[in-house]
């Protein structure tokens, strides 16, 4: 079976930097970019219409979909199948519980589940400093993300990774180190 990631933390605990320091590891790592409908910030999403969200959601390809900051955001099958048909791992990130659920179990992969954190000042240090308008959105999705982990506390992470004491590239080679281990050697 085909390996992925699913990086599941708050806003700001190091998705997008550890996704790339994980490319610069290993060019097989593939950031999987969601479908977004709606506005804001485009870069590092495929942007959609309600149209296309309907086309999916119709032929039954949407694999998990969540609504934050007024928009929606979708793991689509046919956009898991381009990265994992040429041969990609593809890293998905999440910040639902339900997600991690829906799209391990939705998708066939040996899927390695990271936990990133970060504290909650980090989240709004990072976010300031990336320039987001919306860190008191951001801060209100730190506080919705620690009540979904509590209310999992039997979740299974493969790794879990405290972004304000590791090293991007440290916690990338940790997160490899945990797929390798997962694909059988042939």
């Amino acid at each position: 079976m085909r390996p992925g990631v699913l990086l599941y933390g708050p806003p700001a605990a190091g998705k997008d930097t550890i996704t790339a320091a994980l490319v610069a590891l290993d060019g097989r790592y593939v950031p999987f970019t969601r479908l977004k409908v709606g506005g804001g910030k485009t870069s590092g999403y495929r942007m959609g219409t309600p149209e296309q969200l309907a086309d999916l959601e119709a032929h039954d390809d949407v694999i998990y979909r969540n609504e934050r900051y007024g928009n929606v955001y979708v793991v689509d099958r046919p956009g898991l199948e381009e990265v994992t048909g040429g041969g990609g791992i593809p890293v998905v990130h999440l910040g639902q519980m339900a997600g991690v659920q829906v799209v391990g179990d939705g998708f066939p992969a040996r899927w390695a589940c990271v936990l990133l954190w970060c504290s909650r000042q980090s989240t709004a240090e990072r976010s300031r400093q990336r320039g987001d308008a919306d860190t008191v959105a951001r801060l209100a999705a730190w506080d919705a993300t620690q009540a979904d982990l509590a209310a999992h506390p039997h979740a299974r992470w493969e790794l879990r990774v405290d972004t304000d004491t590791t090293a991007p590239a440290e916690a990338a080679k940790r997160i490899d180190t945990v797929v390798r281990a997962a694909v059988p050697r042939s």
